[in-house]
């Protein structure tokens, strides 16, 4: 078997998934709510991952993680071959603590890699609560109707809970997302609310997330509340694959996106807002490729993951998208930042920055052949 090259690994175990001998070890793997689900956090050399273990894909995966020595280090296989070592992140420390009212801190924010903290601040959205308007791909209301979270974090529980991370776990930026409100503001007013009270407990760079609000004032006062980046997400680039996968979020148009993104660099900064785009879900290399050219080209950091099918979500039978497929797009993407001088070790805070849902920043890194 040739060997892989860091880059090449993390995507093909983001692609396959891995399955382990003892699931129990490490980090609490995440299954359902928002964000990387149905993963286990591993650290491969310095870089740390969000690997599919609970998923369709995975259960096959010639991909082994074995049991971990003494110092936490495991061999990692591919088809009984050894082809690294991977250390599993130990449990936070915050999550031993509860709030004043008795709300266990792991269910107001979670430790997603080594040092980013993520909270869903509205774990309800108008979109999943039509069957009609819901993201095929999205499992917000899971963890909510299995009792790991609550539905509305208040400001102080996230000050709370954010001041005690820093702290105990020297968590170094946090990513605030929401599910979609009814309101114009899309979710921008109760990310505001958070940012405020989270700043004046604990200095933590912070990212919200949220659909482009109607009225682009609303970039300004996420700013001023203390949110240093912003990301609202595409998750599919051509109108025909939005609107079959996610019909209801395909009601905001690209183009009030591409508007909302021009304003929102204004305020943030080249390099500082971000989108996220699933990719295997139907768009092709090409309009992938396309799409990143033009948000490279107004400052907006277009953050590509491989589609993970999400167990009780329906597309949870849909294929993850082939290693070769996500080859070809990160490598030329990962060069299209570089030219456009938003790479994603600049980023303040949020999901590019971390990096572990994708091997994109790892390519970013790739010297091109002269």
């Amino acid at each position: 078997m040739p060997e892989m090259s860091h880059s090449d690994l993390i995507n093909a175990l983001q692609t396959h998934g891995m399955r382990m001998i003892d699931p129990r070890v490490g980090q609490e793997s995440r299954r359902g709510g928002a964000g990387p689900s149905d993963h286990k956090a591993v650290t491969l050399g310095e870089t740390t991952v969000m690997v599919p273990v609970h998923t369709a894909p995975s259960f096959d995966s010639p991909f082994l993680a074995e049991a971990p020595d003494a110092t936490g280090l495991a061999r990692l296989t591919r088809d009984g071959v050894e082809v690294g070592e991977i250390r599993f992140p130990t449990r936070a420390k915050f999550y031993r603590l509860k709030t004043a009212d008795g709300i266990p801190y792991s269910h107001i924010a979670t430790l997603h890699s080594r040092d980013v903290l993520a909270t869903t601040v509205l774990q309800t959205c108008i979109r999943y609560e039509s069957r009609k308007k819901t993201c095929q791909f999205c499992s917000i209301g899971q963890s909510l109707a299995a009792g790991r979270t609550i539905a509305h974090k208040t400001p102080e529980q996230l000050a709370e809970v954010a001041k005690a991370a820093v702290e105990l776990d020297g968590v170094t930026h946090m990513i605030l997302t929401t599910g979609t409100p009814a309101g114009k503001d899309r979710g921008a007013r109760v990310l505001a609310e958070s940012a405020r009270a989270i700043k004046a407990a604990v200095d933590l760079p912070l990212q919200g997330q949220c659909e482009p609000p109607e009225d682009d004032v609303w970039h300004q006062t996420m700013f001023d509340a203390g949110i240093d980046t912003l990301g609202m997400h595409l998750e599919a680039v051509t109108p025909e694959v939005r609107e079959r996968i996610m019909p209801g979020k395909a009601s905001v148009p690209l183009e009030k996106y591409f508007s909302s993104f021009e304003a929102a660099v204004k305020v943030f900064g080249r390099g500082q807002v971000s989108t996220y785009i699933l990719a295997g879900l139907g768009d092709t290399r090409e309009a992938i490729l396309e799409m990143g050219q033009r948000l490279c080209d107004i400052g907006v950091y277009p953050f590509v993951v491989p589609f993970v099918p999400i167990s009780g979500t329906p597309l949870e039978s849909h294929p993850a998208p082939s290693t070769a497929f996500m080859a070809s797009i990160l490598r030329p993407l990962g060069q299209m930042i570089v030219a456009a001088g938003i790479r994603s070790a600049e980023m303040k805070a949020g999901c590019g920055k971390c990096g572990a849902c994708s091997a994109l920043s790892t390519y970013e890194k790739l010297r091109v052949p002269a």
